[in-house]
Order: C-alpha cells, then structure tokens, then sequence
C-alpha cells in the first residue's frame, strides 16, 4: 500500500459535489483518518478550490467548505520558494494550469501520486504517478 497521496483541487470538488471520482476520495480520506494513509495538498490547491466554490455557489458557502476541509485528515503543505520555483519550471514546460503544477511538484518530492480527474494531468503521466478517479 501506498504510503500517501496528493490531492489535486479536481479531486476535492468532486468529493465536495459528490461528482464522479468522490467515493474514491471518500475512501481515501477514510484510510486517512485511519491512519492507513497520509493525505497531502498544497495551500494553493486549496485556494483554488475556495476560489471555484465561491465564484459557482457563493463566498459563504466557500468559506463553509474551507471550515469543513479543516476537519478533514488532509495535511495542508505551505509552499516555500523552493517548492514555488520547482512548480514553475513545470508550469513553464507544459500546458497545466500553475496550480496543477504546484500538486505535481509535492508528488514529486515525496515520490507519491497525485489524485485528479483533471485531463490536464496526462501531459506530465511522465513526471509523477497519476491515480485517475473513475
């Protein structure tokens, strides 16, 4: 077993709208709580999810789900500029969005995959490990 995953922002709002992919997460999240599997996502990716609910449903209920992902076994990783230039030198080399980039850089550095529906994911398949919601 895998000893940890990243989400990708894709991940999360398919849980958060019970989208294709979110039993997937569900269960990831449950090994997590069991202590079976570390979790991890950058400050930026949860931007983007805060971002995203805010400009569909609204700023409260984006602040609603940033409450409730603090409750979540998800380790949040603060981004330092070390971490910011290495997402850059990935965004500078292919066609994702520089969120993306910065979930493929934390994958990178602890040698696990990253977890996304997200298409724009199969141009860097080469760099990190993809597990594909289904």
């Amino acid at each position: 077993m895998e000893s940890g995953i990243v989400l990708d922002s894709f991940a999360v709002l398919a849980y958060l709208q019970a989208e294709k992919g979110a039993q997937q997460v569900k269960e990831l999240l449950h090994q997590a709580a069991n202590g079976q599997l570390t979790v991890l996502m950058t400050v930026i990716n949860l931007g983007e999810v805060y971002y995203i609910t805010s400009r569909v449903y609204g700023q409260e209920r984006a602040e609603e789900v940033l409450a409730m992902l603090k409750h979540l076994p998800i380790k949040l990783v603060v981004v330092d500029e070390k971490l910011a230039l290495e997402a850059s030198r990935i965004k500078a080399k292919h066609p994702l969005s520089y969120a993306d980039a910065f979930a493929v850089t934390l994958a990178q550095r602890h040698g696990i995959p990253v977890v996304t529906g997200d298409p724009e994911f199969s141009c860097i398949e080469n760099l990190v490990s993809v597990k594909w919601l289904k």
